[in-house]
């Protein structure tokens, strides 16, 4: 029901804003577009495809296809590999950061977004935390289904859970570079090619597989400098009682790092985007 204002006052009465609302904090804006990240996972659930369904099909396929082979037993090869798959797996889906964000970008929803009052970075924070929540996911999946086909880690729980955390903290200084790009590559396919061609070579020349010590020298010099098995060794380390404090603390400062590096970045990206 409308109801009509008697006079000129009325009418400027109901439309001056005496009172502004409480402009939100960084961390009210950065949740609430993080729920609106979630609320797209809800109405679109074909989104945690890559985080349920490759998890196991590498898992099953790694173990049962290379584990006899490689390391002579499918048991054995499952707790060498499970942490290292783990990595990968957390590795290869954090390019959808920068993939959402650049649909958003194409749909004209980033522009709206820059016209209101609130934190600027919130909308790029809440979609690292909702990405948060999509890692914790795949890794609850990995290390479930691998319980179920015998994985013991000789670290117990806490050590794998620990590993996960050190992972977690890897992933998000790993999603800053696709959010950057996301902001200046001009196409959704045109990450996604970059994102592959970067995390494929990352993924495979490591640890993730197979021991470093069975590689040729040069190689393995190579391998043993990538970021990724940084991360695959301290992962493995803790989930099987065996990590150095070193290894962890060289995941950690290479994912401090990413963020020093591309969060200044992006957002300088963010706040001059055309």
């Amino acid at each position: 029901m409308l109801i009509k204002p008697d006079n000129q006052a009325d009418l400027e009465q109901v439309l001056s804003l005496r009172q502004r609302p409480t402009r939100p904090s960084p961390l009210s804006a950065s949740l609430t577009l993080g729920w609106r990240a979630l609320l797209k996972i809800k109405y679109v659930p074909e989104q945690l495809f890559d985080v349920t369904a490759f998890p196991v099909i590498f898992l099953l396929m790694f173990t049962y296809l290379f584990g006899g082979a490689i390391a002579g037993s499918t048991g054995e090869y499952l707790n060498f590999v499970l942490p290292g798959i783990l990595v990968m797996t957390v590795s290869m889906i954090t390019m959808y950061t920068g993939t959402d964000l650049n649909k958003d970008i194409q749909k004209g929803i980033f522009d709206r977004f820059r016209t209101l009052p609130f934190w600027r970075p919130a909308a790029l924070v809440g979609a690292l935390l909702v990405d948060m929540v999509r890692y914790l996911l795949a890794s609850a999946i990995m290390i479930g289904l691998g319980y179920a086909l015998g994985f013991r880690p000789e670290g117990g729980l806490s050590g794998l859970l620990l590993g996960v955390a050190v992972l977690l903290a890897f992933a998000f200084g790993l999603s800053w570079i696709w959010t950057l790009l996301g902001l200046i590559v001009r196409s959704e396919k045109a990450l996604m090619g970059i994102s592959m061609m970067v995390l494929f070579p990352l993924t495979f020349l490591s640890s993730v597989f197979v021991d470093t010590s069975t590689m040729p020298g040069w190689l393995q010099t190579v391998v043993d400098l990538n970021p990724v098995t940084f991360a695959v060794n301290a992962v493995r380390g803790l989930a099987h009682g065996t990590v150095a404090g070193g290894e962890v603390m060289i995941v950690l400062a290479i994912a401090a790092g990413l963020v020093a590096i591309f969060a200044p970045l992006t957002m300088y990206a963010y706040n001059n985007k055309r």
